[in-house]
Protein backbone atom coordinates (compact mmCIF):
# COMPACT_ATOMS: atom_id res chain seq x y z
CA UNK A 1 0.00 0.00 0.00
CA UNK A 2 1.45 3.27 -1.21
CA UNK A 3 0.93 6.22 1.07
CA UNK A 4 1.06 10.15 0.21
CA UNK A 5 3.32 11.52 2.81
CA UNK A 6 1.25 14.83 4.44
CA UNK A 7 2.65 16.66 7.30
CA UNK A 8 2.04 18.72 10.12
CA UNK A 9 1.75 21.64 7.91
CA UNK A 10 -0.91 19.63 6.28
CA UNK A 11 -3.32 19.37 9.51
CA UNK A 12 -2.62 22.69 10.80
CA UNK A 13 -4.33 23.73 7.48
CA UNK A 14 -7.53 21.06 7.45
CA UNK A 15 -8.20 22.67 10.73
CA UNK A 16 -8.14 26.19 9.67
CA UNK A 17 -9.95 25.34 6.67
CA UNK A 18 -12.32 23.66 8.98
CA UNK A 19 -12.52 26.75 11.08
CA UNK A 20 -12.95 29.29 8.57
CA UNK A 21 -15.69 27.30 6.67
CA UNK A 22 -17.81 26.80 10.43
CA UNK A 23 -17.17 30.58 10.50
CA UNK A 24 -18.18 31.43 7.09
CA UNK A 25 -21.49 29.25 6.98
CA UNK A 26 -22.79 30.36 10.18
CA UNK A 27 -25.65 31.42 8.44
CA UNK A 28 -26.33 28.62 6.05
CA UNK A 29 -25.54 26.45 8.30
CA UNK A 30 -27.62 27.76 11.11
CA UNK A 31 -30.57 27.87 8.37
CA UNK A 32 -30.88 24.47 7.43
CA UNK A 33 -30.98 23.41 11.43
CA UNK A 34 -33.64 25.46 11.83
CA UNK A 35 -35.87 23.73 9.12
CA UNK A 36 -36.23 20.78 11.66
CA UNK A 37 -34.03 21.94 14.99
CA UNK A 38 -33.74 24.79 17.40
CA UNK A 39 -31.28 26.76 14.55
CA UNK A 40 -28.53 27.06 16.77
CA UNK A 41 -26.05 24.79 14.93
CA UNK A 42 -24.43 27.72 12.90
CA UNK A 43 -24.01 29.95 15.70
CA UNK A 44 -22.80 27.85 18.34
CA UNK A 45 -20.25 26.02 15.67
CA UNK A 46 -19.01 29.80 14.58
CA UNK A 47 -18.60 30.56 18.02
CA UNK A 48 -16.28 27.99 18.89
CA UNK A 49 -14.14 28.14 15.64
CA UNK A 50 -14.19 32.07 16.04
CA UNK A 51 -12.08 31.10 19.31
CA UNK A 52 -9.74 28.72 17.08
CA UNK A 53 -8.92 31.02 15.28
CA UNK A 54 -7.87 33.87 17.13
CA UNK A 55 -5.93 32.02 19.07
CA UNK A 56 -4.14 30.34 16.67
CA UNK A 57 -0.85 30.87 17.15
CA UNK A 58 -1.02 29.50 20.41
CA UNK A 59 -2.17 26.22 19.07
CA UNK A 60 1.28 24.91 18.32
CA UNK A 61 0.36 23.24 15.40
CA UNK A 62 4.15 21.16 14.62
CA UNK A 63 3.28 19.21 17.08
CA UNK A 64 0.10 17.44 15.77
CA UNK A 65 -1.40 15.57 19.16
CA UNK A 66 -0.56 18.77 21.46
CA UNK A 67 -2.35 20.43 18.56
CA UNK A 68 -5.29 18.81 18.58
CA UNK A 69 -5.66 18.86 22.14
CA UNK A 70 -5.81 22.72 22.21
CA UNK A 71 -8.08 22.12 19.09
CA UNK A 72 -10.41 19.99 21.27
CA UNK A 73 -10.11 22.21 24.44
CA UNK A 74 -11.58 25.40 22.70
CA UNK A 75 -13.98 23.62 21.26
CA UNK A 76 -15.38 21.72 24.28
CA UNK A 77 -15.24 24.90 26.15
CA UNK A 78 -16.62 27.19 23.76
CA UNK A 79 -18.80 25.65 21.22
CA UNK A 80 -23.20 25.59 22.60
CA UNK A 81 -25.31 23.07 23.00
CA UNK A 82 -24.72 19.06 22.38
CA UNK A 83 -22.02 20.25 19.08
CA UNK A 84 -19.64 21.02 21.32
CA UNK A 85 -19.15 18.08 23.08
CA UNK A 86 -19.30 16.04 20.30
CA UNK A 87 -16.49 18.04 18.07
CA UNK A 88 -14.35 18.57 20.96
CA UNK A 89 -14.72 14.38 21.34
CA UNK A 90 -13.54 14.13 17.76
CA UNK A 91 -10.58 16.22 17.54
CA UNK A 92 -9.36 14.85 21.16
CA UNK A 93 -9.58 11.58 19.74
CA UNK A 94 -8.31 11.91 16.54
CA UNK A 95 -5.03 13.47 18.72
CA UNK A 96 -5.07 9.99 20.72
CA UNK A 97 -3.75 8.38 17.71
CA UNK A 98 -1.18 10.17 16.57
CA UNK A 99 0.94 10.89 19.81
CA UNK A 100 4.53 11.19 19.94
CA UNK A 101 3.92 11.90 15.76
CA UNK A 102 5.62 14.70 14.19
CA UNK A 103 5.48 13.55 10.96
CA UNK A 104 2.10 12.47 9.23
CA UNK A 105 0.79 10.16 6.21
CA UNK A 106 -2.45 9.59 4.53
CA UNK A 107 -3.38 6.57 7.07
CA UNK A 108 -2.84 8.65 9.56
CA UNK A 109 -5.05 11.22 8.32
CA UNK A 110 -7.94 7.95 8.31
CA UNK A 111 -7.13 6.98 11.74
CA UNK A 112 -8.09 10.41 13.18
CA UNK A 113 -11.00 10.61 10.69
CA UNK A 114 -12.23 6.94 12.32
CA UNK A 115 -10.65 7.38 15.70
CA UNK A 116 -12.88 11.05 15.70
CA UNK A 117 -16.07 8.91 14.15
CA UNK A 118 -15.90 6.42 17.37
CA UNK A 119 -15.46 9.32 19.57
CA UNK A 120 -18.81 11.10 18.28
CA UNK A 121 -20.85 7.31 18.09
CA UNK A 122 -19.71 7.06 21.92
CA UNK A 123 -20.39 10.37 23.38
CA UNK A 124 -23.65 10.83 20.83
CA UNK A 125 -24.85 7.42 21.29
CA UNK A 126 -25.56 7.50 17.97
CA UNK A 127 -24.35 5.53 15.37
CA UNK A 128 -24.41 5.22 11.15
CA UNK A 129 -28.05 5.66 9.69
CA UNK A 130 -29.52 7.95 12.87
CA UNK A 131 -29.41 11.04 10.56
CA UNK A 132 -26.26 12.70 12.26
CA UNK A 133 -23.01 13.97 11.11
CA UNK A 134 -21.72 9.93 11.10
CA UNK A 135 -23.49 9.96 7.74
CA UNK A 136 -21.04 12.13 6.32
CA UNK A 137 -18.33 11.23 8.23
CA UNK A 138 -17.78 7.66 8.47
CA UNK A 139 -18.67 6.98 4.28
CA UNK A 140 -15.90 9.32 4.00
CA UNK A 141 -13.57 7.86 6.04
CA UNK A 142 -14.22 4.52 4.52
CA UNK A 143 -13.90 5.82 1.04
CA UNK A 144 -10.47 7.07 1.94
CA UNK A 145 -9.14 3.53 3.55
CA UNK A 146 -10.90 1.58 0.66
CA UNK A 147 -8.69 3.84 -2.06
CA UNK A 148 -5.49 3.96 0.03
CA UNK A 149 -6.09 -0.34 0.21
CA UNK A 150 -6.42 -0.22 -3.31
CA UNK A 151 -2.78 1.84 -4.17
CA UNK A 152 -2.91 0.91 -7.69
CA UNK A 153 -2.63 4.05 -8.94
CA UNK A 154 -0.90 5.68 -5.91
CA UNK A 155 -3.37 8.36 -5.22
CA UNK A 156 -1.56 12.31 -4.19
CA UNK A 157 -2.83 14.17 -1.06
CA UNK A 158 -4.70 16.48 -3.65
CA UNK A 159 -7.03 13.17 -5.21
CA UNK A 160 -7.80 11.70 -1.62
CA UNK A 161 -9.25 15.47 -0.49
CA UNK A 162 -11.08 15.52 -3.68
CA UNK A 163 -12.80 11.70 -3.48
CA UNK A 164 -13.07 12.49 0.46
CA UNK A 165 -15.77 16.10 -0.89
CA UNK A 166 -17.28 14.26 -3.40
CA UNK A 167 -18.42 11.26 -1.06
CA UNK A 168 -19.14 13.38 1.83
CA UNK A 169 -21.73 15.39 -0.16
CA UNK A 170 -23.24 12.58 -1.69
CA UNK A 171 -23.44 10.77 1.63
CA UNK A 172 -25.04 14.29 3.02
CA UNK A 173 -27.53 14.60 0.56
CA UNK A 174 -28.30 11.37 1.43
CA UNK A 175 -29.61 12.10 4.90
CA UNK A 176 -32.13 14.09 2.77
CA UNK A 177 -35.08 11.09 3.12
CA UNK A 178 -33.90 10.01 6.61
CA UNK A 179 -35.67 10.55 9.82
CA UNK A 180 -33.09 11.59 12.85
CA UNK A 181 -33.34 9.38 15.56
CA UNK A 182 -30.56 11.57 17.13
CA UNK A 183 -29.83 14.73 18.76
CA UNK A 184 -32.54 17.34 18.88
CA UNK A 185 -33.46 16.93 15.12
CA UNK A 186 -35.07 13.71 16.44
CA UNK A 187 -37.95 15.25 18.86
CA UNK A 188 -39.24 16.42 15.91
CA UNK A 189 -40.29 12.83 13.93
CA UNK A 190 -41.55 13.06 10.81
CA UNK A 191 -40.30 16.73 10.94
CA UNK A 192 -36.85 15.69 9.94
CA UNK A 193 -37.65 13.94 7.12
CA UNK A 194 -37.48 15.83 3.83
CA UNK A 195 -34.03 18.45 4.28
CA UNK A 196 -30.39 17.15 4.55
CA UNK A 197 -28.60 16.74 8.83
CA UNK A 198 -27.04 20.04 9.16
CA UNK A 199 -23.94 18.30 10.66
CA UNK A 200 -23.37 15.74 7.51
CA UNK A 201 -23.63 19.05 5.45
CA UNK A 202 -21.05 20.65 7.44
CA UNK A 203 -18.89 17.84 6.98
CA UNK A 204 -19.41 17.78 3.53
CA UNK A 205 -18.65 21.89 3.13
CA UNK A 206 -15.56 21.60 4.89
CA UNK A 207 -14.33 18.63 3.11
CA UNK A 208 -15.08 20.93 -0.10
CA UNK A 209 -12.97 23.44 0.71
CA UNK A 210 -10.22 21.69 1.94
CA UNK A 211 -10.39 20.21 -1.40
CA UNK A 212 -10.60 23.04 -3.51
CA UNK A 213 -7.59 25.06 -1.90
CA UNK A 214 -5.39 21.89 -1.54
CA UNK A 215 -2.78 22.62 -3.81
CA UNK A 216 -2.66 26.38 -3.17
CA UNK A 217 -2.23 26.24 0.52
CA UNK A 218 1.37 26.25 2.29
Amino acid sequence: MTTPSTSAGDLAFVVRTIARTAVDHEQDFGDLDAVAGDGDFGFSLARGFEIVLADWDTLDSDTPPEFLKRVAVVISKRVGGTSGPLWGTAFLRAAGVVEDRSELDASDAVAMLRAAAEGIKARGRSDLGDKTLLDALIPMTDALERRLADGEPPASAAELAVLAAATARTAADATTPMQARRGRQSYTGERSIGSPDPGAVAVAVMAERVAAEWEGHD
